[in-house]
Parts: C-alpha cells; sequence; structure tokens
C-alpha cells in the first residue's frame, strides 16, 4: 500500500529558488486573450540597440561599424588580401626606403705614418653612388685621395619605394571603404570595376618594379663590395703598400625587400579573381545546373498506389448517372423491421387476408 506524503510548496521550490526565478524574469508585458495567454516581443531596431548598450558607445563610430558586422568583409578573401597588401607594402618601402650601410677598408703605406688603417664609407637610400667618396693616403707624403664609388642606382629604388607607398596609400584607402562604404561600392558595380583595374595596374607594377630594383640591388652588391673597390684603388697597386677589407656591408635588409616586392606582386596577381568576381563581368560565362525534377508525393495507402501505377480507375457503376437510385428514406421504406424487435417476432397490423378470414 502506497501512502501519499504532503508535499509543500518550500520542498517542490525553496524560497531561493523562487526568488533567483522571479529576479530573471521576462519583463515583457503580457496580454491575455480568453484561455491563451500571449507574451508580447519587442522588436528592437540596430540603431536603438547600439543606442542602447553600452551606455554613451551609440554615438561611437568603432562601435557602429562594429555591431553593425561590416568587419566581416576582412574576413573573406577580399578584405583580408587587402589587408595584407597594405601590411606587405609597409614592409617592402620600410626595408628599402630606410637603408643605409657601411664597409671598412684599411690602407698600409711603406712609411707607416701615412697609412690609413681605417677607412670607412656609408651608404644608403637612394643608392646615388657616384657621390659617396671617401678619402685615401697617397703614401706620399701626407697627401689625401678623394675617391668616388661607382654607379647611381637611384632610379630602381626610388620607382619601388614609390610603388610600395602608393600600394600602401591605396590598400588603407579600399579597406575603409569596404567597412564604411560597402554599399557604395558595389552601387552599380561602380567600384568592383574601378578596384579591378587598378589592382591590375598595381599587379603589372609591382612586376616592373620588383625586377628592375633586384637588378639594380645587384649591381649595389658589386658597387660596394670592399674588394672591387680595392681592386679599383691606384695607391693598393704600388709596390709595398697593402689594402685589407674590414668589414662588408650588411645587405639582408635589401634582400628582404626583394622578397616583399615579389610577395606584393602575388598577393596583387591573385586578388585579381576575388575582385573580377565582384565586377560580374563572369555572369554570362557562368553555367547553372539543370534544375532537378519535382518529385511525385508518396501514395497513402495501396489502392492509390495500384490506381496510380496502372492508370487504371474504378468507378461506381451505381453512381447518379445512368443508374436508378431509390431514396430509402422516403415514406414506406423508414419504417422500422418488425423482425429487429427482441423476445421474437413482433406483431404487427392484421392484413387484409386476415380481416377476411
Amino acid at each position: 500500500m502506497v501512502t501519499a506524503l504532503p508535499v509543500s510548496q518550500e520542498t517542490l521550490c525553496p524560497a531561493e529558488l523562487r526568488q533567483d526565478l522571479t529576479a530573471h524574469e521576462d519583463p515583457t508585458p503580457i496580454r491575455e486573450y480568453g484561455e491563451e495567454t500571449v507574451r508580447e516581443q519587442s522588436y528592437v531596431t540596430r540603431e536603438e540597440e547600439w543606442r542602447a548598450w553600452p551606455p554613451g558607445a551609440g554615438e561611437d563610430p568603432t562601435y557602429r561599424v562594429v555591431a553593425g558586422g561590416q568587419f566581416r568583409m576582412l574576413k573573406e578573401p577580399l578584405g583580408f588580401l587587402k589587408l595584407l597588401e597594405w601590411l606587405f607594402a609597409i614592409f617592402a618601402f620600410a626595408t628599402c626606403g630606410t637603408y643605409s650601410g657601411e664597409f671598412r677598408l684599411s690602407v698600409e703605406c711603406v712609411n707607416k705614418s701615412e697609412s690609413n688603417l681605417n677607412i670607412e664609407v656609408e651608404f644608403g637610400y637612394p643608392f646615388r653612388l657616384h657621390q659617396v667618396y671617401f678619402d685615401v693616403p697617397a703614401c706620399k707624403g701626407h697627401e689625401v685621395e678623394k675617391v668616388f664609388l661607382m654607379g647611381d642606382y637611384s632610379s630602381s629604388a626610388e620607382f619601388f619605394v614609390t610603388i610600395a607607398v602608393f600600394a600602401f596609400l591605396y590598400s588603407l584607402a579600399a579597406t575603409v571603404v569596404y567597412l564604411f562604404m560597402e554599399n557604395k561600392y558595389r552601387e552599380n558595380n561602380k567600384g568592383p570595376m574601378i578596384d579591378f583595374v587598378v589592382t591590375a595596374v598595381f599587379a603589372f607594377m609591382w612586376l616592373v618594379s620588383s625586377c628592375a630594383w633586384a637588378k639594380g640591388l645587384s649591381d649595389v652588391k658589386l658597387a660596394t663590395d670592399p674588394d672591387n673597390v680595392i681592386e679599383g684603388l691606384e695607391v693598393c697597386k704600388k709596390e709595398g703598400n697593402t689594402c685589407k677589407e674590414l668589414k662588408d656591408p650588411i645587405i639582408s635588409g635589401l634582400n628582404t625587400s626583394v622578397v616583399f616586392g615579389f610577395l606584393n606582386l602575388v598577393l596583387w596577381t591573385g586578388n585579381l579573381w576575388f575582385v573580377f568576381k565582384e565586377t560580374g563581368w563572369s555572369a554570362p560565362f557562368a553555367k547553372y545546373p539543370p534544375a532537378a525534377p519535382e518529385k511525385q508525393p508518396a501514395p497513402d495507402t495501396y489502392a492509390d498506389s495500384y490506381n496510380q501505377g496502372s492508370g487504371y480507375v474504378q468507378q461506381d457503376s451505381y453512381g447518379q448517372q445512368g443508374g436508378y437510385q431509390p431514396e430509402y428514406n422516403q415514406q414506406g421504406y423508414g419504417q422500422p423491421d418488425p423482425y429487429s424487435q427482441q423476445g421474437g417476432y413482433g406483431q404487427a397490423a392484421p392484413t387484409s387476408f386476415s380481416n377476411q378470414m
């Protein structure tokens, strides 16, 4: 035998839990319609959300961009590659445009007092080496000769840095347009078309400038090699004088600039495809798959499947057309059956035959 124990409201729902549920209760107003209770849903616009939370952030444009979800462009290939182009352009012109190096050599004359054992030669961007000179002892008393380096490689270096700076500015401007003016960018496809043309021009410019600067850098290495400089000094060709190389210039930064130049070429060339898809020029050449045929609904019963499969539909030969349909509910046919009564045959009114008897 099971005995029902009294259960209080405190046992089912303790006071602490009821207080917590009350504190988290939805404050949305409730309307009652008969037996149904409908809770109103408050629809808040995006503008109201910006101004509602956090306090004072509704007027902040940075918060508007984040709340509007416009940073999603940076997650797409179009915006992500543009951000990489902006970053790699900085590395390209920074490693080339800020370079300065030096090399050192020594000239030891027969007369030790006339020697110079530490000659420093400094050079840097824009690599107009024919303007760089250094003093070399002539080993004739205390006479000093001015020696100039050979070559002017400013054209290729400045061209490379100029392309990098303009690419940096355009990438920054395009990123701002992607984030803040996406609707205007896609309006009438004018933005993607201009973006595609400019991207193609910069891809070609990166190819030309990187190749030119790579050739110019190889010439700079030859012109600033201490061994080659010593071979060109007349004082070092005299017997008894000794010229030595003390320090080679560090060219790793310039090598990095060439690498970043070709990386920018790869980025801008690859970005052409994603910008091209935004222009809509590829739409006439797109091949769409054929539409799938509509499936017939499954039959509910076996009879339906039989009729649908064989094409034969059985019709009622006793329908309303072409046959006699008596109405059994009319007078004479709607009387109760005398044989359906309980307890045997029920008696009915005497027939005409019994009356005659």
